[in-house]
Parts: structure tokens; C-alpha cells; sequence
């Protein structure tokens, strides 16, 4: 009996971690830090010079 637990039990681990890969993962990619403050900086330059377009 023990045998046959083991091998259920491998099994299901192989089966959960194909499933997961198949899966579309929920997370969004994460962005460091740097990569954060030059898209914030971009914005605001986009901003900027959408203010002085429309004045």
C-alpha cells in the first residue's frame, strides 16, 4: 500500500505542476523600482508637453 501512495502522490505532483504551467498566470511581470521611476519620468514629460501644446 505504501508503494502505491508513492506513486499517486508523484503522479499528482507531476499533474499539478504541468497544470500550472498550462495555467495563464494571474501576476503581472514584475517592474524594478528603476523601471518604475523612468516610465513615471516619461509620463510626465508626455505631460508637459501636452500642457504647452494646448496653451
Amino acid at each position: 500500500m505504501n508503494r502505491k501512495k508513492k506513486i499517486n502522490s508523484i503522479l499528482q505532483k507531476r499533474l499539478k505542476k504541468i497544470n500550472a504551467k498550462v495555467a495563464p498566470g494571474s501576476k503581472e511581470k514584475y517592474i524594478s523600482k528603476a523601471e518604475r521611476a523612468k516610465i513615471a519620468e516619461q509620463e510626465q514629460q508626455a505631460l508637459s508637453i501636452d500642457s504647452v501644446i494646448i496653451k
